[in-house]
């Protein structure tokens, strides 16, 4: 096997494939091949970095050069200059936005300074395609671990680890497979849940596209736990490069006699299968997901019996997500005293969660739990983008809440979150600025829940489409006061009574805003004013007579017609006829008209 004195390594997580990471690869090897370094330094393209914003990446090893916002034109240089020469490509290296000093080494920069990455250990710096480099870096020693121990033994460790389920619910994981293990049946399965419904959620395919083999490998460490011989892996059609890589690390797996009969020589004996989804939100949900993988519609059931006892086929079923397997492996090796030792008292270990919105550094993090709001939004995220006021952040996607500057010292960990009127989620966190009507935004996420509810229960079927209805005549600027009870009550009684963990929740972000945005609410009912100026129904283009001067570039412009005037004198806006388009505003040349 040929030594490499450098590594390059190419970000090649579906965000940097989409700019061109692949082309990316070519152009640095032809560059290599071109002096004739190909035998001395090697390219491989690796899972995702977690710092989006500045994608498509190119780390150098062993030195650590951190490349930002890579273009395959850029790649003869970094060959020619860095590689060849020794010189560092400063134009390509991060620039701290405090100092405009340029930042050569991740450790050292703001985004990464404050991580932990134990789920997302792997991703960036091994070949995903690659068994070698993963077993190079620990990869199943915690399966062979685990087959000369005992599985009470191993599920004693993952209780005293406290590790929770990262999927949302927040199910100790311990305590799970230790149920599961004892039910008495011929037959048990372990589920891996790779169905990820959140908006702007991707944690799991991004270690399932950076690290499949950790995934794998924690199943197999389940099914020995629990006595389960046979997984499924179910996955979203919608995440191509995810299952491509895992039908390669499974095959690899087999192949090295990692699954199949009689792994490592033992008595166990334990494969995997994949199963796909066509995109409901709703089988994120367990029931719903082992329904769907059935050949079902994806519809929850009543719990109990839970499917630790009665799941897929009838038979006893372990279900967890993809972040919650890639921390068991290194829980093994690391011991639980470990892991437990990160994190708050009621929830060890680190999170990942999806930055994304308002924010400078929009990507994929990894923090202890009881990390504050505060420091991730300013510190990891970088603050809110052009310098506006931060104004909410919505945790745990469609059902979850949005919080504000109140909650901006709030310690992140389950109970904190749904004490502060939202929720962990799977890891979602979309940050929001001055100009978001939070009302809107209410509406958005009911709109995402109505659309994805699967309909078997009134209370979420029903009752949501009727919040939403009552939204949409506030955003019309037909609301009263009467219908902010109504939201409130409505949306207490769907928590309540729901079937399942989707309709349940659905009603956080209404509720959330309600109070914390109260105000916001009033002024839509009572004085039909969007302060942010999202509500279209609510604004008014006005044109003032004095700045006006009849020029008709507004009129010529105007859709509908709604503004009349003759030339060199003062024009108006018809406001029965005014569709809100703002045609006009971007015509003027005079400033003379405004949003009111």
């Amino acid at each position: 096997m040929a030594k490499y004195n450098q590594h390059l390594l190419v970000c090649g997580g579906t965000g940097c494939r989409a700019s061109q990471s692949d082309a990316i690869v070519e152009s640095l090897n032809r560059a290599l091949a071109e002096r004739s370094l190909d035998g001395e330094v090697k390219v491989v393209m690796t899972g995702c970095f977690g710092f989006c914003e500045k994608g498509p990446i190119v780390k150098v090893l062993p030195d650590n050069t951190f490349y930002t916002q890579v273009t395959p034109a850029d790649c003869d240089e970094i060959v020619a200059e860095h590689i060849y020469k020794g010189r560092k490509v400063n134009r390509l290296l991060y620039t701290n936005p405090e100092n405009q000093e340029h930042v050569s080494d991740s450790k050292h920069m703001g985004f990464y300074r404050k991580q932990i990455r134990i789920a997302l250990r792997n991703c960036g710096f091994i070949d995903p395609e690659n068994i070698d480099e993963y077993i190079a870096r620990d990869g199943y020693a915690a399966l062979g671990k685990v087959l000369s121990s005992t599985p009470e033994q191993v599920v004693n460790d993952l209780i005293k680890s406290g590790l929770r389920g990262r999927g949302g619910g927040g199910f100790p994981t311990g305590l799970k497979w230790q149920i599961t293990s004892k039910v008495k049946a011929d037959q048990k399965y372990v589920v891996c849940n790779a169905d990820e419904g959140d908006p702007g959620a991707f944690m799991d395919r991004s270690i399932l596209e950076g690290d499949p083999h950790s995934v794998i490998e924690a199943m197999a460490i389940n099914g020995f736990c629990t006595g389960a011989s046979k997984g499924l892996i179910y996955i979203r059609a919608e995440y191509p490069l995810a299952i491509a890589r895992l039908k390669v690390a499974l095959s690899q797996a087999r192949e090295y006699g990692l699954l199949g009969e009689n792994i490592l020589g033992s008595d166990f004996s334990f494969d995997i299968e994949m199963r796909y989804g066509a995109g409901a939100f709703v089988c994120g949900e367990e029931t719903a997901l082992i329904h769907s993988m059935e050949g079902h519609r994806g519809e929850p059931t009543f719990k109990p019996p839970f499917p630790s006892e009665s799941g897929y086929l009838g038979k006893p079923t372990n279900v967890n997500n993809v972040e919650t397997y890639a921390n068991i492996p290194v829980i093994i090796l690391k011991g639980p005293e470990w892991f437990a030792s990160i994190g708050s008292e009621k929830s060890k270990g680190t999170k990942v969660f999806a930055l994304a919105g308002k924010i400078n550094n929009v990507g994929l993090i990894e923090v202890p739990m009881g990390t504050t709001l505060r420091e991730v939004i300013y510190e990891i995220g970088g603050g809110i983008k052009d310098g506006k006021q931060f104004k909410a952040v919505q945790t745990g996607g469609p059902s979850g809440g949005c919080l504000t500057t109140k909650h901006l010292d709030t310690p992140i960990d389950y109970d904190n979150l749904i004490a502060a009127g939202s929720m962990m989620g799977s890891g979602g966190m979309i940050v929001m600025d001055e100009d978001d009507c939070m009302v809107a935004i209410a509406k958005f996420y009911l709109e995402f829940t109505v659309e994805e509810s699967c309909g078997k229960c009134s209370p979420c079927r029903i009752g949501n489409k009727r919040l939403h209805e009552i939204l949409t005549k506030i955003t019309n600027g037909e609301g009263t006061m009467e219908d902010l009870d109504n939201l409130r009550n409505l949306g207490q009684v769907i928590k309540d009574t729901a079937l399942c963990g989707l309709g349940q929740t659905s009603p956080n972000p209404v509720l959330s805003t309600l109070d914390n945005f109260w105000d916001e609410y009033v002024e839509h009912v009572t004085e039909k004013k969007c302060r942010a100026g999202v509500c279209k129904s609510m604004l008014r283009y006005v044109i003032e007579p004095d700045a006006c001067v009849g020029c008709t570039a507004c009129a010529r412009n105007c859709p509908v017609n709604a503004i009349s005037g003759e030339r060199k004198k003062a024009h108006e806006i018809n406001q029965d006829i005014c569709i809100k388009c703002g045609a006009c505003v971007e015509k003027c040349k005079f400033n003379a008209i405004f949003v009111r």
